[in-house]
């Protein structure tokens, strides 16, 4: 077994003013060329996995209850320490918060291609604007290949992420939570420990990194920032489908967003409302399915609320996709953001000719129910750069292939907050 890379645990008294996040080293240093730690080989633990799926035995596996009762909650002021309040007016100042978000990123094979994503994330941080400098990373799962290993953190998360300066909050993706079969491994393990901890500390995968552990109350929360309010759930180990809920895991989730919409509704809260879950409830063409269960769990909960998210962001498919979903008037747009990294998918097989968009994926027969694949990239690595504001929310894709000197996004669209529906611009 691989040893993961060592450095001490510190863990300050939290009415210590010291005990503070650390996101980025002092200096930029060169981008690695390789590994610490060469991966190895899962081909048996497949197999393994191949077998069990064959014959039904299977489940999504239980997590632990998040700190935070029904409806844990996370805000940027939080994770951002001491000068939380102070970033959080200046946001409201400038009357827009800007973040990043994708997820799969963790590369089995080496640094590069995750490189060139993080890398090109960097480099908006070089605006001349300050209201146009992103405020934090949502991470949309699958954080470290192929099971979560803690000694594997160190190349495929704090290393990637050395200059990043903006905290990282992560989705747990079915990577982040697999075990290897008849290991005796823990379940989140290792993402449980640097993204759940109770207080700001450097943890052993660091590797001597500045950046500390996240303080998430656990593998689903909201996460709460001026203009912005994250739902941010669980969707399982399995490969496919995606589980919120169900006799395996249990239904603490369903609780957790009848809480959260509810909340929202009484609050009358104005802002961009994001639901963010790793296992995508539209893909096209990828070898992952439809986690309609996951979908229409989420129906459910937000009919009874009289409530519905402005957008839906996912991982799992490795590449870009955005859909259009109709329904009840609104217009929600559906991306998928899997690009981070890891093993770029492409969405139509050897031989067949590309998908042309848009095009109808779903339709019901008195079309006041409609989802549309609008644009896609299954070429390119990348991710989302996301502006909210008092009226609009305005979710961009960015490839890496693009180079830092590009700012103007491949694809991108806008959501009136008001009205739930498409717009053309993001003023």
């Amino acid at each position: 077994m691989p040893r993961r890379p060592t450095s001490p645990r510190h863990h300050a008294d939290p009415a210590d003013p010291s005990n503070q996040p650390a996101f980025a080293q002092p200096e930029p240093t060169p981008d690695p060329t390789k590994f610490r730690i060469r991966h190895a080989s899962d081909t048996q633990a497949y197999r393994t996995i191949d077998e069990l799926n064959r014959e039904h035995r299977l489940f999504p596996l239980p997590f632990p209850a998040p700190r935070g009762g029904t409806e844990p909650r996370l805000t940027l002021a939080a994770v951002l320490g001491a000068r939380g309040p102070e970033v959080e007016r200046a946001i409201t100042a400038s009357g827009q918060l800007v973040f990043h978000s994708v997820g799969d990123t963790g590369s089995t094979r080496g640094p590069e291609t995750q490189n060139r994503v993080a890398d090109k994330m960097l480099a908006d941080f070089d605006e001349a604007s300050a209201a146009e400098v992103p405020q934090f990373f949502l991470h949309l799962g699958d954080v470290v290949y192929n099971f979560g290993e803690a000694q594997y953190y160190y190349d495929q998360f704090y290393d990637p992420y050395r200059d990043y300066p903006a905290p990282v909050v992560a989705l747990a993706g079915n990577h982040d939570g697999m075990v290897v079969p008849n290991s005796g491994a823990e379940p989140l393990a290792a993402w449980l420990e640097n993204f759940c901890a109770a207080h700001f500390e450097t943890t052993p995968e660091a590797g001597g990194l500045l950046r500390t552990a996240q303080i998430e109350p656990g593998v689903f929360f909201t996460f709460e920032a001026p203009f912005l309010r994250v739902l941010a759930l669980y969707s399982g180990t399995l490969e496919d489908p995606g589980v919120i809920a169900d006799e395996h895991v249990g239904q603490s989730q369903l609780d957790y967003l009848a809480a959260a919409l509810a909340r929202a509704r009484e609050e009358n809260y104005a802002g961009a409302l994001i639901v963010a879950h790793h296992h995508p409830t539209y893909t096209a063409g990828t070898k992952h399915g439809w986690s309609i269960a996951v979908r229409e769990q989420i129906d459910a909960a937000c009919t009874k609320a009289g409530i519905w998210p402005h957008a839906v962001l996912s991982g799992h498919a490795h590449n870009y996709q955005r859909f259009t979903r109709t329904v009840g008037g609104r217009q929600i747009p559906y991306l998928v953001a899997g690009g981070g990294g890891h093993a770029l998918a492409r969405l139509s097989r050897r031989g067949e000719l590309p998908t042309r968009s848009p095009v109808v994926v779903e339709q019901n027969t008195d079309g006041s129910e409609k989802v549309v694949l609008e644009n896609y990239d299954d070429l390119n690595y990348g991710y989302l750069r996301i502006v909210a504001t008092a009226a609009r929310l305005r979710i961009e894709f960015h490839p890496a292939s693009d180079g830092a000197d590009a700012k103007t996004p491949d694809d991108a669209v806008t959501v009136d907050l008001k009205s739930g529906k498409i717009v053309g611009s993001a003023a």
